[in-house]
């Protein structure tokens, strides 16, 4: 596998659940130990180092220095229960970076002004709403002055109703050029923003390009469709690759039990993923077609 994110460039993943999506960001910050490769942030190794040529371990010390450099958000907040709003933020500047109390409190208060909380600085996490307490987590992250922001599907946790406002936060940093590799299955959110997008399956990208080719309809605002044509998609359509996506996964990206694929293939189902990934629907529909023929009952 093989993924370059530059300086200020958003990347979003996207793929089925189970096919190593959050792994990937997981190897990133090196909370997953990699079996081989090599990993860069800022120039600098991830979770190892260089000894005779060969690549070892490093201390728990330098790993917690590198991690500084990357801001992690988690589908789950993973607030501190017993601190503030405030409180949440202002701990990891303090005790790892090492600021006074009164420079972390006014960073941590405009970063809460920033994610719209100022008001909330003194409430406990329990008294938030999931999306409240999401934008503390991405303030919590921001506090460290990361080089780069990891997020695991933020908004998977949330109610409809409050994903917007998370989503609004990201666009924001997005809009200020904050690199960015995100998780997500929210394709409208993937095709305004992001510069790339990645296809994930099986822990392999199976496909990567621009994100408005890629995710062309994705959001429901248009009908076009992706010409079989484009070097990319017709590629992958054509190998079984993203049909594959599509006769494996339910509507909300999740793994189905192999004796059910061919079932909602017959269904409609590539047709339905189709629309959801900017795809040509009547080509994966076809490919689908024959995988169900080919699906043993």
């Amino acid at each position: 596998m093989n993924l370059a994110v530059e300086r200020g460039e958003v990347v979003c993943v996207i793929g089925a659940s189970g096919s190593g999506k959050s792994t990937l960001l997981r190897c990133i910050n090196h909370l997953e130990k990699i079996d081989s490769g090599r990993i860069w942030v800022n120039g600098h190794y991830i979770g190892y180092r260089e000894r005779n040529g060969k690549l070892v371990e490093d201390t728990e010390r330098a790993i917690a220095r590198q991690r500084a450099q990357i801001g992690m958000v988690f589908q789950r907040f993973n607030l501190f229960p017993h601190m503030t709003a405030l409180e949440n933020v202002i701990e990891a500047p303090v005790h790892v970076l090492g600021l006074s109390k009164a420079e972390a409190t006014g960073r941590g208060e405009a970063l809460l002004d920033r994610v719209g909380l100022a008001e909330k600085r003194d409430v406990y996490p329990g008294k938030l709403s999931g999306g409240q307490q999401q934008r503390v987590a991405i303030a919590r992250a921001l506090a460290m002055s990361p080089a780069l922001m990891l997020f695991d599907e933020p908004t998977s946790a949330l109610d409809p109703e409050v994903t917007g406002e998370v989503l609004s936060v990201m666009e924001e940093l997005a809009g200020v050029g904050m690199t960015m590799v995100v998780v997500t299955h929210e394709m409208g959110f993937a095709r305004r923003v992001a510069r790339r997008v990645a296809m994930m399956d099986e822990g392999l990208i199976i496909e990567e390009g621009d994100a408005g080719a890629l995710l062309r309809g994705a959001d429901g605002g248009t009908d076009e469709t992706v010409p079989l044509e484009d070097p990319g998609v017709g590629r992958a359509a054509e190998s079984g690759r993203i049909s594959a996506y599509a006769r494996a996964t339910d509507d909300h990206g999740r793994r189905l039990p192999r004796r059910r694929r061919g079932r909602q293939c017959r269904r409609g189902r590539g047709a339905a993923a189709a629309g959801r990934h900017g795809l040509r629907a009547d080509a994966v529909a076809r490919s689908c077609r024959l995988a169900a023929a080919a699906t043993p009952p």
